[in-house]
């Protein structure tokens, strides 16, 4: 079973960027994602990646500032966020294979 581990969360001003990453214990196959959830509210999806064409989606409120990649030989899945703002702060967490990660704090202060 795939064991996802994110990294890259922190704390930024509004306007900043984050790269979030989540590393996989395997090889990723067929549709991984990342979604994003805050307290009292159901976890949403805001950008998947597809294999093989490597076609991707995005969720209205993040298109045009956050990029979704994948590195297969580093089994890694990215979450490039730029111009971040105040309501992107939540807890970021990645799907891999059916196998959700433990999820990182993304912190954006005004």
């Amino acid at each position: 079973q795939i064991q996802p581990v994110e990294s890259g969360g922190g704390s930024v001003p509004a306007g900043g960027s984050l790269k979030l990453s989540c590393t996989a214990s395997k090889n990723m196959y067929g549709a991984v994602g990342w979604f994003h959830q805050t307290p009292g509210r159901e976890r949403a999806g805001i950008a998947a990646i597809y294999t093989p064409n490597g076609a991707t989606d995005y969720a209205d409120s993040v298109k045009g500032r956050f990029t979704i990649s994948r590195d297969n030989a580093k089994k890694t899945l990215y979450l490039q966020m730029n111009s971040l703002k105040v309501e992107d702060t939540a807890v970021y967490i990645c799907l891999l294979c059916s196998v959700w990660g433990q999820g990182t704090q993304v912190t954006v202060s005004s």
